[in-house]
C-alpha cells in the first residue's frame, strides 16, 4: 500500500514510522492508495472533501465534522444533543453577561477561544480579575466558551472511526503547561506517556465517544477519521474537556509506535467506512519530551543550530521525532519552530522509558532549548 501523509511536524514524522512498517510513504496524495491528514488546520478548512472528491480514498473527517475542533461552541451543542458530560459552560460572541457569568462560577475559571489557536486558546486561573481580563482580550479576535474548571487527572482517548464505529486505540497522557510542576501558560503539549494505568479506554469509548460519532450521525456526518477526546477524570467519573479532530500532538508519539499490526490497513479500514480489524498494543511504556525554543509558546525564534540529535538517537531504547527541524545548505539541523523536537524513551516499565527519554535529552542543546522536568513522573 502506498500511503501519503499531510503535514510535517513530530506526529506525521511519527504517523510515517509507524505506517513505513508495512506500507510505502509517497509524497504526493494523487500517487497513493491512503492519504492521511494530520493537522487540524487543512481538516477544517474541507482539505479531506477535496480529496474524496478527487477520489482518493482519505483518513480524515470532512469540514463538517471537522467543526467539533473549529467550534468549541457547536461541539458543547454535539455534547448537550448526546447527553455526554461535560463542564458547566456558557459561549459569548461580545463581553456582555461575561463578568456576571464568571461571577457565578465557584472557580477555578477557563477561558477558551471558540477559534483556532493551535491548543493555546486556553486559560485556567483561580483569579476572577485574570478571567474577565483574558475573556475581553480573547474576544476581540472572535467568540469564546466560559466553563468550569473540573477537577481530577486528565487523560487523552484517540478513537478510529469509520463514520459508524469509534474503535479506542490505548490511553495516554499528555502535559499542557510549559513549565515543570504543571506551571506557567497552556501550550500544544510539552509531553506525553502510555500506557496508563488502571483506565479502561474500550468503556470511556462506549460511554462517551461512541454517543459523540452517533450524534454527528445523527446530523447526517459520516465522520472518517481521529476523533481525540480530551478527557478530566472527575470524581463523579470522566467528562469531555475538548474534542479535536485529528491525532494529538504529542500523544501520536506515545501511542502508534506501541500499535502491533499493519496501521496503514487499519486506517484504510476506517477510510473506507468498513473498519473489521480490532488494535492491540505491546506492553512497553513510552515516553516523550518535547524540547521547544525559546520564547513558546509565544513568539519564537529560529535558525539556532542544534547539537546531539544523532548522539541522542543511538541510546538504548529511544527515538527521535523531528517537529520543527530544518536543515541548512551544509546539512545542520537548525529550529524551525516552537516545538523543536520529540524525544522519546521506550522500555518495559515506564520508569525506565522515562529514564531514557530523559538521559537523551541531556544530548541534545540549542540555543534557548527548555523542556519540562516532570514529564511521567
Amino acid at each position: 500500500m502506498r500511503v501519503a501523509v499531510i503535514g510535517n511536524g513530530g506526529r506525521e514524522h511519527a504517523l510515517r514510522s509507524v505506517l513505513s512498517r508495512t506500507a510505502e510513504i509517497v509524497e504526493r496524495p494523487n500517487d497513493a492508495d491512503l492519504v492521511v491528514i494530520g493537522p487540524e488546520t487543512p481538516l477544517i478548512a474541507g482539505l479531506a472533501d477535496e480529496l474524496r472528491a478527487s477520489g482518493l480514498r482519505v483518513f480524515g473527517p470532512g469540514a463538517d465534522g471537522a467543526r467539533l475542533e473549529g467550534s468549541k461552541a457547536w461541539m458543547k451543542e454535539v455534547l448537550q444533543s448526546a447527553g455526554i458530560p461535560t463542564a458547566r459552560h456558557q459561549a459569548f460572541a461580545d463581553a456582555e453577561g461575561v463578568a456576571g457569568f464568571l461571577e457565578s462560577l465557584p472557580g477555578p475559571y477557563v477561558i477558551k477561544t471558540d477559534y483556532q489557536a493551535a491548543g493555546k486558546g486556553v486559560l485556567v486561573t483561580d483569579s476572577l480579575v485574570a478571567a474577565v481580563d483574558d475573556a475581553r482580550a480573547k474576544l476581540e479576535h472572535g467568540g469564546i466558551i466560559i466553563e468550569e474548571g473540573m477537577t481530577g487527572p486528565e487523560l487523552t482517548l484517540l478513537c478510529v472511526c469509520d463514520g459508524r464505529r469509534a474503535v479506542a486505540l490505548t490511553p495516554s497522557r499528555d502535559h499542557k503547561r510549559v513549565g515543570t510542576g504543571d506551571v506557567g501558560p497552556m501550550t500544544g503539549g510539552m509531553g506525553a506517556f502510555s500506557p496508563v494505568e488502571g483506565v479502561d479506554g474500550d468503556a470511556i469509548a462506549k460511554a462517551i465517544v461512541q454517543p459523540t460519532l452517533d450524534a454527528l450521525r445523527q446530523r447526517g456526518i459520516d465522520y472518517r477519521g481521529v476523533l481525540y477526546a480530551g478527557l478530566m477524570l472527575t470524581p463523579d467519573g470522566p467528562k469531555v474537556v475538548e474534542y479535536n479532530v485529528r491525532f494529538g500532538d504529542p500523544e501520536t508519539q506515545v501511542v502508534l509506535p506501541r500499535f502491533a499490526g499493519d496501521l496503514a490497513a487499519f486506517l484504510s479500514e476506517a477510510a473506507a467506512g468498513d473498519l473489521q480489524a480490532e488494535p492491540s498494543f505491546i506492553d512497553d511504556a513510552w515516553v516523550t519530551v518535547v524540547l521547544a525554543t525559546e520564547g513558546y509558546p509565544g513568539p519564537v525564534r529560529t535558525g539556532d543550530p542544534i547539537r546531539g540529535l544523532d548522539e541522542a538517537a543511538t541510546l538504548e531504547g529511544v527515538t527521535i521525532f523531528e517537529a520543527a527541524v530544518a536543515r541548512d545548505g551544509d546539512g545542520v539541523a537548525r529550529t524551525a519552530g516552537g516545538r523543536v523536537v520529540n524525544v522519546c524513551g521506550s522500555a518495559a516499565t515506564l520508569a525506565e522509558a522515562r529514564r531514557r527519554a530523559y538521559a537523551a535529552v541531556e544530548q541534545i542543546s540549542f540555543t534557548g532549548m527548555h523542556y519540562r522536568k516532570d514529564i511521567a513522573s
